[in-house]
């Protein structure tokens, strides 16, 4: 195989955002310093085309105008595309770090050349592979509800969440990533996520199984405890309930709002809205109803479904593979389909 030096530089993506994409399936969570290095790299590669496209000094003729052109759409569109997408909330901040690296590091098609073909093999018109890279990225990730689906019909569990979501023992929602999709009176797309119901036990220092197992009495404000822990950040492996150490206590704080009764009378059930007052920034967007409902759900239900969303990275990821190889599978469809 040969490729100019930019390019061969850009392969470092694979293996990066391929660990990427797997901390993402195990933790939810990718460190910020995994960007860093690649943004580096991208930095460099594209400093290095770009002075030799500019110079005339690259293997084979380069249209300067339209490879200029394209380093502009992917900084200047991809870029504020990816930063648009986290601000509404469609985007991690990992899928954004990803896209925006990307977007540096991919800013025209690469080209790796073999004895007996070339790659990438269907080389769109615009020519921006951050944006092939994007595409590819939706189109894969369209078929994880179809196998969603398919998964749980087989399995013979039939139910309106069945295209998003799966059902799973309530017990080993500790062990679990995504979001209810239950409250107590039906189907939502926007239950509690289960980080935020991480938080909260964490928060009290109790268990999913204790709380299930005397619910009426977790759902008094008053059994928690004065001083509670503080809440983490969710991840599986931080949470285990606990008790309060002198490093890990947080004080709660007296408020004349005592919460809004439910049905029996109880002001503030769960404990829900000291919770919020007491954390310092969001739980993942949950609001108090939001917990209020799930702890209600799962205290009672065995069997619950949850959406366990599909890490962007691992679309992200194999959109970059197929990109890399195929080319953008997308404008292969639409040319396919005599639209050009």
């Amino acid at each position: 195989m040969t490729a100019s030096i930019p390019d061969l530089l850009r392969l470092v993506a694979v293996p990066a955002l391929g660990w990427a994409a797997w901390r993402d399936i195990e933790t939810r969570r990718v460190p910020n310093r995994t960007w860093l290095p690649l943004l580096g790299v991208a930095v460099l590669a594209l400093a290095v085309e770009a002075w030799q496209v500019w110079t005339g000094t690259t293997v084979g003729y380069v249209n300067q105008r339209a490879y200029f052109l394209r380093v502009t759409i992917s900084l200047g569109f991809v870029i504020p595309l990816a930063y648009g997408f986290w601000w509404i909330g469609g985007f991690g901040g990992a899928d954004a770090k990803a896209l925006i690296t990307l977007a540096v590091l991919f800013p025209t098609f690469p080209t790796y050349l073999f004895p007996d073909f070339a790659l990438p093999v269907v080389v769109p018109t615009l020519g921006v592979f951050a944006m092939t890279i994007l595409s590819n990225t939706v189109v894969v990730g369209l078929f994880y509800p179809v196998a969603l689906t398919l998964r749980n019909a087989a399995g013979g569990h039939v139910a309106k969440a069945m295209v998003i979501g799966r059902p799973v023992q309530t017990d080993r929602l500790d062990e679990e990533y995504g979001r209810l999709l239950q409250t107590p009176d039906g189907f939502t797309r926007r239950g509690l996520d289960l980080d935020a119901l991480r938080m909260y036990l964490a928060w009290r220092g109790a268990s999913l199984d204790e709380l299930r197992a005397a619910p009426d009495e977790y759902r008094d404000p008053s059994s928690i405890p004065a001083a509670t822990n503080p809440p983490g950040d969710g991840a599986i492996a931080v949470t285990d309930g606990g008790t309060p150490t002198d490093e890990s206590v947080v004080e709660s704080r007296d408020s004349d709002e005592a919460g809004t009764p439910d049905e029996e009378g109880i002001a503030d059930p769960w404990g829900a809205e000291r919770f919020f007052e007491e954390i310092e920034g969001s739980a993942y967007g949950t609001t108090p109803e939001q917990l209020r409902e799930g702890l209600t759900v799962l205290s009672s239900d065995d069997e619950v479904w949850i959406t366990p969303g599909i890490p962007f990275l691992v679309p992200m990821f194999l959109g970059l593979l197929l990109g890399l190889t195929y080319g953008d599978v997308l404008y292969a469809v639409i040319e396919g389909l005599g639209v050009f």
